[in-house]
């Protein structure tokens, strides 16, 4: 078990301090557990969650098709041309970012609703750099609104077992998509207030963007109609555990065939390609390895029981423990390994305590996912944001991050918690 345990913490390290090279050390380490014997080579395959990977990557390139027909460009202008003055501009663009958040990648949505927000407030002669901080860190809100709202919400649903309409109802009860929206609310109010000196009018936001093709948004939209049905789908039919992802890719597919028949290029197939982030990919498949290393050489349940016995046993603890501990946490270190290496963890802790885990990882979701927009570096989206800034000639203060950043987990992250307690814990 030391072994395991040197390896997996060293293999953390690494990734902290070569953030570019997190993909290729966590493959690189992934290969170290089946080389050396802490994973068997006949379990290799098994420990990868296709499922999650295909979603994953059909997202992504149905994504870029919807980027490039410049609906949101359009959405966003619509939107634009209703709102009063500044402050409800802010406003409704954070909504906005976190609407379209909740169906697809965050940083994705950054770079979709980022523009429009800078040529708005070049217009108005206003600072980009607190319209940029609020879209990202309200991308980062919805991501665990929906079962395709991130990487890490595919995950946790591939681990339950989760239908896309799970998000919605579970078990008979309104589910985690109502806790993110009641943190959406109050997050609403939290940017209202602090853009309340903003006050210059809004009017005649422009020519209204001409979208180019409507195929990628009915694509779009049919993947969010399928998972809906699948979810419906009778046992009777023994649909494969694959089956979202399956839809994701056989979507996208159709979507670069029609491109290619449409625009008669390679462009047409290497755009949505391109648009695949096979780094995040890399790194999923190196982490899935690890944890199937560890998990076989007994580590997780060993943690498992050690939690236990750090929260004495009582289930409002652990929560408690594990919503504010993700928190802190996500608030530094990247989501995505931290989630996948906690979900065996969670399902070791409900075994030991013999409980329902529902509460367990419905709070680590929330936490985990939320707890990056308290730093600048804590979600993929917020660098993203930053790095938009910077191209355009703006710095970003920490504070200037922090006095968003900080009131905006707070008010997301203490409805959630309240919520899912209150619906699955009690």
């Amino acid at each position: 078990m030391l072994p395991a345990i040197l390896l997996f913490v060293l293999t953390y390290v690494l990734m902290l301090l070569f953030s570019k090279a997190r993909p290729y050390i966590a493959l690189a380490s992934g290969v170290l557990f089946v080389v050396l014997g802490m994973l068997p080579a006949s379990d290799a395959l098994c420990t990868l969650d296709f499922n999650v990977l295909l979603m994953i990557g059909g997202t992504m390139g149905l994504v870029q098709l919807f980027i490039d027909s410049r609906m949101p460009e359009r959405m966003a202008d619509m939107l634009m041309n209703r709102v009063p003055n500044v402050q409800w501009a802010a406003v409704s663009l954070s909504l906005f970012a976190g609407i379209i958040s909740a169906f697809v990648d965050n940083v994705a949505t950054v770079l979709m609703v980022a523009p429009v927000a800078i040529a708005v407030c070049r217009k108005l002669k206003t600072n980009p750099v607190p319209f940029i901080i609020c879209i990202a860190v309200s991308s980062n809100l919805q991501g665990a609104a929906t079962l395709v709202g991130d990487t890490t919400a595919i995950m946790l649903g591939s681990a339950l077992n989760m239908t896309f309409m799970d998000f919605f109802w579970y078990h008979g009860r309104p589910s985690i998509f109502f806790a993110v929206e009641l943190g959406a609310l109050l997050s609403a109010a939290i940017i209202y207030v602090l853009f309340r000196k903003e006050k210059a009018s809004v009017h005649g936001f422009g020519q209204m963007t001409q979208v180019s093709d409507y195929m990628p948004t009915f694509l779009l939209g049919g993947m969010v109609v399928l998972l809906i049905c699948a979810s419906f789908a009778p046992d009777s039919w023994n649909l494969p555990p694959e089956t979202n992802g399956i839809i994701c890719c056989a979507l996208l597919l159709i979507g670069m065939i029609y491109n290619t028949v449409r625009k008669k290029t390679v462009k047409a197939v290497l755009g949505p390609l391109n648009a695949i982030d096979f780094e995040t990919l890399g790194l999923l498949v190196g982490l899935f390895l690890m944890i199937g290393g560890i998990t076989h050489e007994g580590v997780i349940d060993a943690l498992a029981h050690l939690l236990v016995e750090l929260g004495g046993g009582n289930l409002f603890l652990m929560y408690t423990l594990i919503v504010w501990a993700s928190v802190l946490i996500s608030a530094f270190i990247d989501n995505i390994p931290y989630v996948a290496t906690m979900i065996p963890v969670i399902a070791g802790i409900a075994a030991e305590m013999g409980v329902d885990s529902t509460a367990l990882y419905f709070g680590l979701l929330s936490g985990a996912t939320l707890g990056g927009n308290c730093t600048p570096i804590g979600a993929s989206a917020n660098i993203a944001g930053i790095g938009i800034l910077r191209k355009e000639g703006y710095q970003v203060a920490n504070k200037d991050f922090f006095r968003i950043g900080i009131p905006f987990t707070l008010a997301a992250v203490i409805p959630a918690y309240i919520f899912i307690w209150l619906v699955f814990g009690v």
